[in-house]
């Protein structure tokens, strides 16, 4: 079981708040990290990320499209100085490859295949090496592929049709906005009524607000529901390769739309190793 002292942490990482709020928001909610990510944002001390995340593990993401197939993974690694390597690089390709020819309709399949080749490139790469995921679509002619910063982030977008300039332009917006959704009605209502709890409380907090009517707070709290989730909407957010129009508008004028975009980050989500984090919340929290 964690310690309080690595909630404290991971709390930090996902929040950005400091350590004595996070310590506060871990003792109010039962050492609870999620209830305190919300208890954070209620009383106003962090904002929403759009994506919360601990971007810290090495390795890269990758993607590659051939004979009507588009997969995308993501390989860690421990030292930056490994994934920028020719053999890692190459490892990851062939893991790319191997997906492709075979493809495993689960991650449990896909293990049993990667994981021996993982073991036999540790011995000569000299670092632990993980296979963390993959997904496999079936693009045909209606997808492209995304790779940024030299295997930072990778993405994949699929097309209702064939269009390569958009398909192209979007990968590349994913990659850049890091959308959650791709039009609202994707947004589920678990989603809208966290949100909703999130920003009533948000509400009760700020002494603004105090002696607003009820049905102005209601408006206030629904319009701010509204432009969070806008943020993280493919199709409500400004197209990258022309800010004059949103994503739907782009489009509804090329008579498309994107059936499912997967967004790869290096590191979303894994904790880097801080030796010396201990300390120094000690030091802070005593």
């Amino acid at each position: 079981m964690a310690s309080l002292i690595d909630k404290i942490k991971e709390l930090r990482e996902l929040t950005g708040a400091g350590m004595m709020d996070c310590k506060k928001a871990l003792v109010a909610n039962g050492e609870d990290v999620d209830k305190a990510k919300d208890w954070l944002r209620e009383q106003g001390i962090t904002t929403a990320a759009k994506k919360s995340g601990r971007i810290a593990a090495e390795g890269l993401a990758l993607a590659k499209i051939e004979n009507g197939y588009a997969v995308i993974v993501e390989v860690n690694c421990e030292t930056d100085f490994v994934s920028r390597g020719d053999a890692f690089k190459e490892l990851v390709n062939t893991v790319l490859d191997l997906l492709l020819k075979h493809k495993p309709a689960t991650k449990e399949a896909a293990d049993a295949l990667i994981n021996p080749l993982l073991v036999e490139a540790t011995v000569k790469i000299g670092e632990k090496l993980s296979f963390r995921r993959f997904e496999l679509l079936k693009v045909e002619d209606r997808g492209a592929s995304y790779i940024h910063m030299g295997g930072k982030i990778a993405t994949l977008v699929l097309l209702n049709k064939k269009d390569d300039e958009l398909a192209h332009g979007l990968t590349m917006h994913v990659a850049a906005n890091s959308p959650s959704y791709i039009t609202t009605e994707d947004i589920t209502e678990a989603d809208y009524e966290h949100e909703r709890h999130i920003q009533l409380e948000i509400t009760k907090n700020d002494p603004r607000l105090a002696d607003k009517p009820e049905k102005m707070l209601k408006n206030i709290v629904e319009g701010k529901i509204r432009k969070y989730f806008s943020d993280l909407v493919l199709a409500e957010q400004t197209y990258l390769m022309d800010d004059t129009k949103k994503v739907s508008q782009a489009l509804k004028e090329l008579d498309n739309k994107v059936l499912r975009f997967v967004r790869y980050q290096v590191g979303e989500g894994i904790e880097k190793r801080q030796e010396d984090f201990a300390a120094e919340v000690l030091g802070q929290i005593k």
